[in-house]
């Protein structure tokens, strides 16, 4: 699974906030992690980020139909030649990916080229320029079915839990369970 935001998603001083309590954190639980202590890693920092972006902080692009249909289509554009997509979110301020990497793909890569493809066309679009996304993205490896159900479910559930109405966000799945 993966979640990237807008570079202007997280005002700085949230952000070096942010940074430096991880930074403490991991220095008094250094890794490798057992499994327990990843989630509370993920307990403490990921899900405090979520709930932020939820906030709707920003510029709120992504809740323009027509630019979150550029990010719709890259996501979709390479599915079942370098990955099987199974469900994404398009919130106003941030995008959930959940799928699967085909060989010989790289995460990195699949990553690169969704943002960056996006990123040029929205840009070219609103007649913007500089960066559109953040820098870099989450990404959370799945463990196994359970996690798999959970990470399909938070996607599913992410507009509501933002209180989101129809219209302000793009929902995919290929399960169609949400």
């Amino acid at each position: 699974m993966v979640t990237w935001r807008l570079a202007d998603s997280m005002p700085a001083t949230v952000l070096t906030q942010s940074k430096s309590e991880r930074e403490a954190w991991i220095r008094t639980h250094p890794k490798p992690w057992d499994t327990k202590t990843a989630e509370e890693f993920h307990r403490h920092f990921s899900e405090r980020n979520d709930l932020w972006l939820d906030q709707g902080h920003g510029s709120c692009l992504l809740r323009n139909k027509e630019i979150a249909t550029v990010v719709t289509e890259a996501i979709l554009h390479f599915d079942g030649q370098r990955h099987d997509i199974d469900s994404f979110v398009v919130m106003p301020n941030h995008v959930h990916v959940l799928f699967r990497l085909l060989p010989p793909h790289r995460l990195e890569d699949v990553v690169k080229s969704w943002k960056g493809y996006s990123a040029r066309e929205i840009n070219r679009r609103t007649r913007q320029g500089g960066p559109l996304w953040q820098e870099d993205y989450w990404d959370r490896l799945i463990r196994d079915e359970d996690h798999f159900l959970r990470c399909r479910d938070y996607i599913l559930e992410n507009p509501a839990k933002a209180k989101l109405r129809d219209g302000e966000f793009v929902l995919f799945s290929k399960n169609n369970t949400g």
